[in-house]
């Protein structure tokens, strides 16, 4: 039970984080997804996984 929500928990904050680049990507402080392209997915994941490491104790 604890690893499924150890799994959700890391899913989530991806999809937190992804969906904070595409808001950088509209607002025009990051490149858009013509030049960014599959980074944007990159990027994602390692600050999903800070923003994991950084919440999860506390939850």
């Amino acid at each position: 039970m604890k690893n499924k929500k150890e799994i959700w928990l890391f899913i989530s904050a991806f999809g937190i984080m992804f969906a904070v680049l595409s808001w950088l990507q509209e607002a025009q402080i990051i490149p858009d997804a013509n030049t960014l392209g599959a980074l944007k997915g990159l990027f994602a994941i390692i600050t999903g996984f800070l923003l994991y490491l950084f919440f999860r104790k506390s939850l």
